[in-house]
């Protein structure tokens, strides 16, 4: 069987009515590899202008001519219709093949096969078209069986990344989701390293030029939108880049096709495909799943083209999944549409299930990281509007600026602005919060992760006494003595601040010193109360 559904026209040769007919290839040896799309049998002069091309032709010779000139034509407009092979039967026309016609075959590249036994042709027809639907029986089984692995995928949550996957591994060819504009939404790789690896580099260097011509060969495969235009809402291409893709190879691309329309029907996915497959390229980056020598090539794919000054890294954290359908892509797309980020290169991606948003920002120096800092922030903020978060209520968006510099230090700045972020929920809300100034909040944060019950008890050992005084007085401490730890133990400065004169403050103090059997003069002392203050923010 053939893997494009035929059969060869060596195994043709090979079935029992042929093999009866004692066959002899004269012509073409090294072309039997042709696929036999059909058989059919004719005995008229004009037989090519009745086939469409890659048929097994079976004669007796009677139309083929007695002249040698009617021989050449005749077998010059088999070839050039493009059939699979030529099988003379010997006997009463030709008891031998004339010259005109084997040379002909030879020079033209047309298989040419004798038959020394007559046959009935029409065994050979049932014999051959038998094993040709018995071929295309085994593609649909084998397509089917993709369908099925890729619906389960889909069933499992694996979404259309794994999709694709399945579908590439299958190929053996890279293949890409793009938008309708020929955005890339998603790529997945065709196996094991060779002339598969880098899928994104394939697209950005076949796909993603303007005019750019897939290989002979690739597939494309449209997405319906269904809307009741029957616009395409997307497109899948198998790239021919290890091997041209055979029939089964379309099959398959076309019900995964059908699949995909479902997924980005159900939720309008292609712009949310496209900011998540951002966010997943940010944080593979950030977790290290991403060499840094080989992230400046994947950002350009994704459209992040920066210059050569240094990378800010920027993470905006929400309360929860507080967005409305459809709220995460226009998130991405208002943010990027800020005039506040207007001329900066940006790379917007978000992650859902963490309710972050994370970006990479391009900069001239190291010097424009407050400036850019503010304009960012307020890009977030309007864009959470704009997608709806401001009708959802609930604590404000917080926004964590990293540390800018190379891609090394974007990888490690977007990690420790994502955990930062988290670390930030319950702070004073701020603009923006720098990731450098919040490392003792982080490392709080962490130990709640891993010891909240440790870290519960050394506030209530620390701070007890007091948030007991507070929570049955209607004069609280805490403020005065986060003021006077803020002011480094300053009297002056932390009266000033909470608008007490000095003998008010100095009794508030003493009354603290009471509460809590500690002495403020003592490093510490101080210092354990400054842990304890910032890390009541984790303590249920």
């Amino acid at each position: 069987m053939d893997e494009r559904g035929g059969i060869t026209v060596r195994r043709a040769l090979e079935l029992p009515a042929l093999r009866g007919g004692l066959p002899e290839v004269v012509a073409g040896g090294d072309l039997l590899d042709r696929t036999v799309r059909w058989v059919h049998a004719g005995e008229v002069p004009n037989i090519a202008s009745l086939l469409k091309g890659g048929e097994l032709l079976l004669t007796t010779g009677i139309g083929i001519g007695s002249r040698p000139a009617d021989q050449r034509v005749f077998v010059r407009r088999l070839a050039e219709r493009g059939i699979a092979a030529l099988v003379v039967e010997l006997g009463a026309t030709f008891p031998r093949l004339p010259a005109a016609l084997v040379e002909t075959a030879r020079s033209a590249g047309l298989p040419l096969v004798q038959l020394h036994r007559e046959v009935p042709f029409v065994s050979v027809t049932e014999e051959v078209h038998t094993e040709i639907v018995n071929g295309h029986y085994a593609l649909l089984r084998r397509a089917d069986e993709v369908h099925r692995q890729c619906t389960e995928a889909l069933l499992g949550g694996g979404g259309a990344p794994r999709v694709l996957r399945i579908l590439a591994g299958f190929a053996g060819n890279p293949v890409f989701l793009e938008n309708a504009d020929g955005r890339l939404l998603y790529a997945a790789d065709g196996g094991p390293p060779g002339p598969c690896a880098e899928p994104l580099q394939l697209w950005e260097g076949l796909r993603g030029r303007p005019g750019a011509v897939p290989p002979a060969g690739s597939v494309l495969v449209d997405v319906p939108g269904g809307e009741p235009d029957g616009g395409v809402r997307a497109r899948l291409v198998l790239l021919a880049a290890a091997g041209r893709p055979l029939p089964v190879h379309r099959m398959a691309a076309e019900r995964a096709a059908g699949l995909l329309a479902v997924v980005l029907m159900q939720a309008r996915q292609e712009e949310e495909l496209a900011a998540r497959g951002r966010g997943d390229f940010l944080t593979d980056l950030a977790e290290g799943r991403i060499a840094v020598g080989d992230a400046p090539a994947q950002a350009r794919v994704l459209g992040f083209r920066p210059g050569a000054g240094p990378l800010l890294p920027v993470v905006m954290r929400l309360a929860g999944e507080r967005l409305p359908a459809g709220g995460w892509a226009l998130l991405a797309r208002a943010v990027a549409e800020e005039p506040a980020l207007s001329g900066l290169p940006v790379l917007v991606g978000v992650r859902p299930v963490e309710g972050r948003v994370l970006l990479l920002l391009g900069l001239r120096a190291e010097a424009e990281r407050a400036a850019v800092a503010d304009r960012v922030a307020t890009a977030l903020r309007a864009g959470a509007e704009r997608a709806g978060l401001d009708r959802a209520g609930g604590p404000a968006p917080v926004v964590v600026v990293g540390v800018a510099g190379g891609w090394a230090a974007a990888s490690a700045g977007l990690r420790h602005a994502a955990e930062t972020a988290a670390a930030a929920q319950g702070l004073p809300e701020r603009p923006w919060h720098d990731a450098r100034r919040l490392d003792v909040d982080l490392l709080l944060w962490r130990l709640r992760r891993h010891d909240a019950a440790g870290l519960a008890a050394f506030v209530d050992r620390t701070i007890g006494p007091l948030l007991a005084h507070d929570a049955a007085s209607r004069a609280p401490l805490l403020p005065t003595l986060e003021t006077y730890l803020a002011h480094a133990g300053r009297k002056a400065e932390t009266a000033r601040e909470l608008h007490l004169n000095r003998q008010t403050l100095y009794n508030r103090l003493a009354r603290i010193t009471e509460l809590l059997g500690a002495d403020l003069d003592d490093p510490r002392t101080v210092l354990a109360l400054s842990l304890a203050l910032r890390a009541r923010r984790h303590v249920p």
